[in-house]
């Protein structure tokens, strides 16, 4: 499909395709209010940061990667800016031997490949060539490496509006006393909340929200130096240090790595 809005009746049954795949691109932020179907969906972004919420949380998954929701998983979805990903709905019969919690997982270049492809087809029953493509894809997302660098948000209201004023301006370079007075808090109470909220603070989680629209940013061929200064990075090489620290791998070599990961 073509279009990333499917007919709920197709996502409540495990009648028809094993894998159900809708692809498609927004310019605007993307909003799905929460919701629950019986067949598993594993979302991904080629372009642009999506944030998934499930009753335990919420995570911001850069392109590249992807969540995982179980059947009968109680979630929202929505973009932050222009975006282009695409979703696989997996029929709850065939996922017994996948992921029983949500996650979020680095996706493969040959499940790229092979979810784009599955993207054309239409809502028939799949002949012995699409079928093959299918189990590849449930292969796929079952050997998955999970991605432990999603990012939390906070579930308080007050400081949800900083943490997404951030994520649209990860380069924003307002001292931690700046925010808490948006958030109308002591910086001591904002610090504390963020911890409770995410399990960062507050300076911790800004770093990782800057690491995640890196990754997007290296994703697109941005240069190294670039995107350090774009992010609010006092020099390259501090950008590299805290790069290479988190994701083992320098920004250049993650990069050289993405044509055969994505």
């Amino acid at each position: 499909m073509s279009d990333l809005t499917l007919d709920p009746a197709h996502l409540n049954t495990s009648e028809g395709p094993v894998v159900i795949v809708a692809a498609g691109s927004e310019e605007r932020e993307r909003t799905t209010a929460g919701h629950r179907h019986a067949r598993g969906q594993l979302m991904g972004s080629m372009r642009g940061l999506l944030s998934a919420g499930v009753e335990d949380g919420q995570w911001i998954v850069p392109a590249i990667h992807a969540v995982w929701l179980p059947p009968q998983h109680f979630h929202s979805v929505r973009s932050h800016g222009p975006f282009s990903g695409w979703s696989v709905y997996v029929a709850e019969t065939a996922c017994a031997d996948l992921p029983q919690r949500p996650c979020t997982l680095r996706t493969s270049g040959l499940l790229r490949e092979a979810v784009l492809r599955a993207a054309t087809w239409p809502l028939d029953a799949l002949d012995a060539q699409r079928e093959r493509i299918a189990q590849v894809i449930l292969d796929e997302i079952r050997h998955a490496p999970p991605a432990p660098f999603g990012l939390p948000l906070p579930r308080d209201p007050r400081l949800q509006r900083v943490a997404r004023a951030l994520i649209d301006d990860p380069g924003d370079e307002r001292d931690l006393e700046s925010w808490a007075r948006a958030a109308a808090m002591s910086g001591r109470t904002l610090t504390r909340r963020f911890a409770a909220d995410t399990g960062f603070g507050f300076v911790a989680w800004r770093q990782r929200a800057r690491l995640m629209r890196a990754l997007e940013m290296l994703a697109a061929g941005r240069p190294v130096t670039t995107v350090a200064m774009d992010l609010g990075y006092a020099s390259a090489s501090a950008f590299i240090k805290l790069f290479t620290r988190e994701f083992g791998a320098t920004p250049a070599a993650y990069r050289r790595a993405l044509p055969g990961q994505f």
